[in-house]
């Protein structure tokens, strides 16, 4: 005779276990990286860096973000889903739990709590921008990426987390050349990452940038969205441009070899990695030494 309360302990696990999948761990720095590259960059001496609006952001963007964020796409695109191969391997289907949209909606509403008490009024903005974007991206009427280069546009989103951190840091906003670079950056990462979906997309009627392009002028996109990211970064810094230059080269680099996207698509978390770290470096060396 099976014990309840092991029963329920076993249903708890594997509901948390789903929301952890759904959240999409190798993908959790895309929202939480900006935030320390927004606080190393927005802060004037080393004890900024573990400020409590520092520390409350980069905990809220590392998981309940991630919760918020992908449980809304994945609730909404249930039906898509259905056939996409993609979710045969390192993601996970949703299939009606009811838990998931209450754990979704209360990882939305987590970051109200969260500007209220913690973070400065300079950056609420940012933050509002997120939860707005995140919902409209996914859900209806907007929808965003259901709508060619308004789904690119929109994933500007990513860079959001960064802003508000800088903001609640430094007190100001962030650069405009900085933002305006990011959400570039963002735009072409979120259109390569599109590339894989096309005929799963295409065969459920869904209109994407990628599918109205097709795969090789998404990739001829990418690399004019992230040429454009390293030069308006190289307007702040040329150091920050030449960094950024490893994206249009990679593009070249995918399109003249045989690697298939399905494949370098699962790069790019380690490369962003990367890229976030040197920058991060490069702003914490500013604060060591001046």
């Amino acid at each position: 005779m099976s014990n309840p309360e092991s029963t329920e302990r076993s249903t708890v696990f594997d509901e948390l276990s789903y929301l952890l999948v759904l959240s999409r761990p190798r993908f959790w720095f895309y929202l939480a990286g900006p935030v320390l590259v927004g606080v190393a960059y927005g802060a004037e001496t080393v004890s900024e860096l573990a400020s409590p609006a520092a520390v409350a952001l980069f905990a809220y963007f590392l998981l309940p973000a991630n919760v918020y964020l992908y449980g809304v796409n994945d609730v909404y695109d249930r039906g898509i889903d259905a056939t996409n191969p993609k979710k045969d391997g390192r993601e996970t289907r949703y299939r009606g739990q009811r838990y998931v949209p209450v754990a979704v909606v209360i990882c939305g509403a987590l970051a109200l709590p969260v500007a209220a008490i913690i973070v400065p009024r300079v950056a609420w903005p940012w933050i509002g921008a997120f939860l707005v974007l995140g919902a409209a991206y996914s859900a209806p009427p907007l929808r965003f990426k259901t709508t060619p280069f308004l789904d690119s546009v929109s994933n500007g989103l990513y860079v959001v987390p960064g802003a508000a951190a800088y903001a609640a840091v430094a007190g100001v906003q962030p650069p405009l050349l900085a933002v305006l670079g990011g959400w570039l950056w963002a735009m072409g990462m979120h259109t390569f990452s599109a590339i894989p979906d096309v005929e799963p997309d295409r065969k459920a009627g869904i209109r994407t940038t990628a599918t109205v392009l097709g795969e090789r002028r998404t990739y001829a996109y990418c690399g004019a969205c992230w040429l454009a990211s390293a030069g308006a970064f190289a307007l702040l810094d040329p150091r920050f441009g030449a960094v950024l230059l490893v994206y249009p080269v990679l593009v070249v680099a995918i399109t003249a070899s045989s690697v298939a996207v399905d494949r370098a698509y699962w790069w790019f978390p380690a490369i962003n990695t990367v890229v976030g770290t040197i920058l991060t470096l490069g702003a914490l060396w500013r604060l060591t030494y001046g």
